[in-house]
């Protein structure tokens, strides 16, 4: 157990794990705040250092259930994959940055990575994409955006029975499809208000230099850089940098336009917070055949279902459960585990029932919930 000052102890704090005098005394159980009469009777028996395997808990509703949702990622699955998309991330951010500088980079240090994508998402797919719904604390950047662009784009082509060639040239090219974002001047880009006619055409122009580094920097093939250039095209030709349709941009392309354009929903930006997985999957749905191909957009739904995995969702009985697993068939009744039960109770280690809402008739999804409106639900609950 921690050790913790009674000096750093204040009336009303609160804490995720029961603290204790000693190993045998309780001073008080988890969740339930301190008092004045607890801090004078621990001055009356002269008691400097209590004991806890919790953490204090925040007084602000939002950050006291952020604290325990986070716990269900403290699992050892989560703290691999946690451990190595810290490796992706690191590698990335030092191509990206000599890549931006535009020092030498070896296709072979891409080939690696894309490799280590394919081997991570052949054991854990559904801890993958929790982790990078869910997992991921604070702002995401260039780097983050890629690599998920590169993970959801793996998983479409695997869904879609793409040959292992293909994939290769899909994953390659969502991982480096904004690398041309590295030559736009960093004011444009970090921009919060309307961009002018000039700055507009500028970051327009990102598809053709990524195009240009990967084929000429990098040495890809045609194919890789093709699937970049197109991704900003639109299924009804109203894209860019060429304005072509439907079939005439490849499939690799439209496969990254879905994947990248959900990941630009879903992550946290300087001048907005990130939409909940399901707001981002009803976004995409609205689409009505403009930007995206229906086809893969179809298969993009049956891999990440209609409420993502690692959603969190309220169920018809009032109970607070996080999204397993999804089934095609039946994306709307996914596999969830328990995180507060109807009575008002948290599994605080993550060890709650999982229900099957495809085998369960009388409980069904209420709706999808963010943070801020389950902070107020377990406050007022």
């Amino acid at each position: 157990m921690k050790k913790i000052s009674v000096e750093e102890i204040h009336a009303g704090q609160r804490f995720s794990r029961p603290v204790y005098v000693d190993e045998d005394n309780l001073f008080v159980p988890e969740g339930i705040a301190v008092r004045d009469r607890d801090l004078d009777r621990l001055r009356k028996w002269e008691i400097k250092t209590l004991f806890t395997e919790g953490e204090p808990i925040s007084d602000d509703p939002q950050a006291a259930f952020n604290a325990f949702f986070l716990r269900a990622f403290n699992s050892p699955a989560q703290k691999a994959i946690t451990k190595v998309y810290g490796g992706f991330r690191t590698a990335l951010m030092e191509i990206f940055g000599r890549i931006r500088g535009e020092e030498n980079v070896e296709q072979d240090e891409i080939n690696r990575i894309v490799d280590k994508i394919l081997r991570l998402l052949e054991g854990h797919p559904n801890d993958v994409v929790q982790y990078m719904l869910y997992g991921m604390q604070g702002e995401t950047g260039e780097v983050e955006n890629a690599l998920n662009t590169a993970i959801l784009a793996a998983l479409v082509g695997q869904k879609m029975q793409l040959p292992r060639h293909r994939i290769l040239v899909l994953v390659t090219a969502a991982l480096l499809h904004d690398v041309g974002m590295l030559r736009i001047p960093q004011e444009i880009l970090a921009k919060q208000g309307k961009l002018t006619a000039e700055e507009k055409r500028q970051v327009q122009t990102h598809p053709v230099y990524s195009y240009k580094i990967i084929t000429r920097d990098l040495s890809f093939g045609e194919d890789v850089g093709i699937a970049a250039l197109q991704h900003q095209e639109r299924w009804d030709g109203n894209g860019y940098p060429r304005r072509l349709a439907r079939d005439s941009i490849r499939v690799e392309a439209r496969i990254i336009t879905v994947a990248d354009s959900f990941v630009a929903m879903v992550s946290n930006k300087p001048y907005r917070l990130s939409m909940i997985g399901y707001t981002a999957m009803r976004n995409l749905l609205s689409d009505n055949g403009t930007r995206f191909d229906p086809e893969v957009l179809k298969v993009f739904i049956q891999v990440l279902g209609i409420y993502p995995i690692g959603s969190i969702v309220l169920l018809s009985d009032a109970s607070v459960c996080r999204v397993l697993e999804n089934r095609s068939a039946a994306p709307l009744k996914p596999r969830v585990k328990v995180i507060i039960d109807s009575e008002g109770h948290e599994f605080i280690d993550d060890d709650g029932p999982e229900i099957d809402l495809g085998e369960t008739k009388n409980v069904f999804i209420a709706r999808a919930v963010d943070a801020n409106s389950l902070a107020e639900h377990h406050r007022t609950g």
